[in-house]
């Protein structure tokens, strides 16, 4: 019994090494970048990107829990808006704020994650013309304290991250493009 609880002690001991040397090799900043064309007018574009209102119709987290709680705060699709949600386990907890509006060109929020973790991103939206058409680029960026930076080696958020990204992306177009 002795050497069975010395030998769960050693690992245990280097799984914490190994978490604290990782640590200090892996990036501490995550950014993610999705776009898509949509065959519609700018100006209609920027209308389902720039209010909170809106942007929560494509948003691809709400299929996960069609029983969530939103609301809102402060004059939509000003700066400082704020948009907050509570849902299941799979959309958890949180707020996100309008923090910059370029009109016709690009979106600032900062969200706030409450559930299930604790975490802070920046996000935006960009617009662009891409002929008669009007290319959307959605993307954020995330700091990771020492040592929580290395669950980036164990998570694929490229993945996780980029299928929400692109499903709500797909969503935003065939809302623009429909009538």
């Amino acid at each position: 019994m002795k050497k069975f609880l010395k030998i769960i002690g050693v690992i245990i001991l280097l799984v914490i090494v190994f978490i604290l040397v990782a640590g200090i090799f892996v990036p501490k900043t995550y950014h993610l970048e999705k776009d898509i064309t949509i065959n519609a007018p700018r100006e209609k574009v920027w209308s389902y990107v720039s209010t909170l209102q809106n942007l929560h119709k494509w948003n691809p987290w709400k299929d996960a829990d069609p029983n969530m709680q939103v609301s809102y705060e402060g004059q939509d699709g000003t700066v400082g808006a704020v948009y907050k949600w509570k849902g299941n386990k799979d959309v958890g907890s949180g707020s996100q704020t309008i923090t910059k509006l370029e009109t016709l060109n690009r979106t600032e929020t900062h969200v706030h994650f409450i559930e299930p973790f604790e975490g802070e991103a920046d996000a935006f939206i960009g617009l662009s013309d891409a002929g008669s058409n009007t290319k959307v680029t959605w993307g954020f960026d995330s700091k990771y304290a020492y040592p929580m930076n290395v669950m980036l080696l164990f998570i694929n958020m490229d993945k996780m991250m980029g299928e929400s990204y692109n499903k709500g992306l797909g969503k935003l177009k065939t809302l623009c493009e429909s009538n």
